[in-house]
């Protein structure tokens, strides 16, 4: 008998002791679980939908006066400026002949002129015969000359002559005249270009 007292006092004890026991975790019944899922569906479809714009009317073409725009070239970038010889001595706005080139021949007495360039630079001359007779014919002409070279023109008829030179490099640019010089064949017309000045020398 004490052995079943031992027992069932051992039993009673367990008993009692598992009652005191936490609850196991509950089981999520799907339905519930299914439900909740589709409730924030909804929820997220709504917003969604709240969230787009409503549909607005686009803008109507207004009628200005404005012309319509066109494609404009850009300019270009220059190097410095751009210098352009006026070779007169008298370059009023009447000259008629301040942008003709002189023809290959001209009639009259014939002339030599010698212009040196005793600078160190690459330079532009340009000869400029005012009206002379008796073909009353103008104009100019251009040569280019290398530093230390000389250049014999033998082509020019008397008259009155004015010669520029410039030098376009901007680092070292000079540009110079001699004024008006009437030229005859009584001599062989040599002009020193020079940075400062042009040199009439018999």
């Amino acid at each position: 008998m004490k052995r079943l007292s031992i027992l069932s006092q051992a039993l009673a004890i367990m008993l009692i002791v598992s009652a005191c026991d936490a609850k196991a975790t509950p089981t999520v019944n799907p339905v519930d679980l299914q439900s909740t899922m589709v409730a924030a569906a909804s929820t997220l479809v709504a917003e969604t939908q709240a969230a787009i714009p409503t549909a607005t009317l686009p803008p109507t073409a207004t009628i200005t006066n404005t012309p319509a725009s066109t494609a404009t070239i850009p300019p270009l970038p220059t190097l410095g400026a751009t210098f352009t010889a006026s070779p007169s001595g008298n370059s009023g706005a009447g000259d008629p002949c301040i942008n003709n080139v002189l023809p290959a021949s001209l009639v009259g007495e014939t002339i030599q002129i010698r212009i040196d360039n005793p600078t160190k630079a690459t330079i532009t001359v340009s000869v400029y015969l005012q009206q002379s007779s008796p073909q009353s014919v103008c104009g100019y002409r251009s040569y280019a000359l290398t530093a230390g070279q000389s250049l014999v023109i033998n082509d020019l008829v008397e008259g009155c002559y004015t010669l520029w030179a410039w030098n376009p490099d901007p680092e070292d640019y000079f540009m110079v005249t001699n004024g008006t010089s009437c030229l005859n064949n009584s001599n062989n017309w040599t002009f020193d270009i020079l940075d400062s000045s042009i040199r009439l020398r018999n």
